[in-house]
């Protein structure tokens, strides 16, 4: 598998299980998308901004409930096989992507979401293929807390990179003064503490390579 980052705003997607699993892609997926969640039961859990239905549709009426949404992707999170069965046959081939729960999602259009740590503009996912879930969820936690700032430290750089070439600085020079501002301890503490101006200790380690540049 080959992992993407894809845009799902103004986008459909129709979930499958109103239990912990399907709560859980809702409240993901609901960031961006419409969601659609179909389900004779849905308990306690919370579901972001999605729409739930409730319904408990037999697998031969599945391949209708989804040319009626006309969805981007499709989740199969119950725990009867043989709806999420029919989920996958309903959209096998027709270009419309299927996230199943209890699988793997290797298939021809299928897709594993991933654990995720986001901290715009920076996304990272972790996935093992939908093999391990709990170790996904192992590695997100062990990353976040190196992530800190990182969402900053991208808004920052940005920034640097337009002033630069704004003022002529060569590209090589470009590139290395950006480097060392990605690599200083100084700029991250300064990110996550707030102790220090960013900007400021960022423009002291730019003028440095600058200066020091032949």
């Amino acid at each position: 598998m080959i992992p993407l980052l894809h845009d799902f705003a103004d986008e459909r997607v129709l979930i499958f299980g109103g239990g912990s699993v399907g709560a859980r892609k809702a409240r993901r997926f609901a960031t961006e998308a419409t969601v659609i969640v179909v389900s004779p039961v849905f308990g306690d859990h919370e579901f972001g901004d999605a729409t739930l239905v409730r319904a408990a549709p037999p697998p031969d009426s599945i391949a209708g409930w989804i040319d009626r949404a006309d969805p981007m992707l499709v989740v199969a999170a119950t725990d009867d096989e043989a709806i999420n069965d029919a989920a996958a046959a309903a959209t096998d081939g027709t270009g419309t992507l299927l996230n199943r729960a209890d699988q793997s999602g290797s298939d021809r259009d299928g897709v594993v979401v991933p654990a995720t740590i986001r901290d715009d503009p920076v996304v990272v996912s972790v996935s093992t293929g939908g093999t391990s879930p709990a170790l996904s969820k192992a590695l997100r936690e062990r990353f976040e807390a190196d992530l800190d700032g990182a969402g900053e430290m991208a808004t920052l750089t940005g920034t640097l990179r337009t002033e630069l070439k704004q003022d002529g600085v060569a590209p090589d020079q470009r590139r290395e003064a950006v480097r060392t501002v990605v690599r200083s301890p100084e700029v991250w503490k300064a990110l996550r503490t707030g102790r220090s101006n960013p900007q400021q200790v960022a423009a002291d380690r730019i003028e440095s390579v600058l200066d020091n540049d032949p």
